[in-house]
């Protein structure tokens, strides 16, 4: 029985069409899609092919996607899909319109880092850890000038 193909298909193709919406990049959604075309593809159950620890080995199937396959087989869900489900408060969204923001960086930011309030960009930027994110694309100045002004006029 091949149920676990169609369910982990459904869920890498709804991630991708998820990750499309927010403008991600295109070379992560193709990869979402290839992994549930290979899913489906594939002769046996994916779980028997975890067993054997050989996920890897399933073409388009690479480190990351390995780990999310077994993340569902033992839990039932993939927490990375679950946070693309998941809207953003209106507040945090808004953070997208300051500079160098995306609406995948505020995503990644609120998701994976924690950052749930100005006072926590605002130490972000400061601590200068966001200067590492590739996706980041612009500057610290400015974009603590903003969070700053923001505060100050107690805005979301």
């Amino acid at each position: 029985m091949k149920e676990h193909n169609q369910q982990l298909a459904t869920i890498f193709r709804s991630m991708a069409d998820l990750l499309s919406a927010q403008r991600a990049n295109p070379y992560r959604v193709r990869a979402y899609r290839h992994a549930a075309d290979a899913l489906l593809a594939l002769e046996e159950d994916v779980a028997m092919v975890a067993q054997r620890q050989e996920l890897e080995e399933i073409e388009g199937i690479g480190k990351d996607l390995a780990k999310k396959i077994d993340e569902f087989l033992e839990t039932g869900t993939i927490r990375a899909h679950e946070e693309l489900k998941t809207p953003l408060p209106a507040e945090v969204k808004s953070w997208a319109t300051l500079p160098g923001l995306s609406d995948s960086l505020v995503t990644y930011l609120y998701f994976r880092l924690n950052i749930r309030t100005l006072k926590d960009l605002e130490r972000l930027v400061q601590s200068h850890l966001l200067r590492t994110l590739p996706s980041f694309a612009g500057s610290e100045e400015r974009l603590l000038q903003a969070v700053q002004q923001r505060i100050q006029n107690h805005e979301p």
